[in-house]
């Protein structure tokens, strides 16, 4: 069976959607990001890079969402859209996993839990996480799903990103693409998203972004030679 390291991020969001449209059989194990279990040696022996999601299965481990997804829909050939779709399928995938995913990271941190007010890099990833709309809103012009005509990875990789948009571009940020949220509401509509939300609801996570939480989260900024 399936390990799934979890955390309600947007990224193992994705996971969590894959898995409740494709009703594959997991186990779910929680992840205190903000607690700090992320850098556990248990932890980083399936995740070296401290992060989640994550997975085993059956001694396999795989890690960073996106890697997961494709490793999954290749095993199971759920939402891996068609062979003729396959280079679509890779390309807007590692958009999602190059571009969107990580300018919105950037924008959120330099937006929100930056130390110190750095106009320029606040600017520099706000315009970025843009300009990935921009291209995304142009794709899905008359287009109910990212590659081909249902439901992949793909879609899901981006669900879990712009689902947070509101907190990485400002709320109501959405209706300034509406072919994205066209494509969105669509996605969001279906009985699995509702799932995967309520996944991991039993589980008491920290929710407070206190002091210890910096730490956890952003390690590197608390070293000697970043003081």
């Amino acid at each position: 069976m399936i390990k799934f390291y979890f955390h309600p991020g947007p990224n193992p969001m994705k996971i969590a959607l894959f898995l409740e449209e494709t009703g594959l059989e997991f186990e779910l194990v929680p992840v205190d990001t903000l607690k700090g279990e992320q850098h556990t040696a248990e932890f980083k022996a399936i995740n070296p890079n401290a992060k989640t999601p994550a997975i085993e299965d059956n001694g396999v481990r795989v890690f960073d969402s996106n890697a997961i997804l494709l490793y999954l829909a290749d095993k199971t050939g759920q939402l891996a859209a068609t062979p003729e779709n396959r280079g679509e399928l890779l390309s807007w995938l590692m958009f999602i996993a190059t571009g969107l995913g990580p300018y919105s990271g950037q924008c959120v941190h330099f937006t929100h839990h930056a130390p110190e007010k750095i106009d320029y890099a606040a600017n520099r990833y706000r315009r970025e996480t843009q300009r990935h709309y921009d291209v995304l809103d142009t794709h899905l012009n008359n287009r109910d799903f990212m590659v081909g005509d249902t439901l992949s990875i793909v879609d899901i990789a981006a669900w879990g990103w712009v689902d947070r948009i509101g907190f990485v571009l400002g709320e109501n940020a959405l209706a300034a693409y509406p072919n994205v949220q066209r494509w969105f509401n669509g996605v969001n509509s279906r009985p699995a998203v509702e799932r995967a939300r309520n996944m991991g609801k039993d589980i008491e996570f920290k929710s407070e972004f206190d002091e210890a939480a910096k730490r956890a989260f952003f390690p590197q900024n608390y070293t000697v030679d970043a003081i």
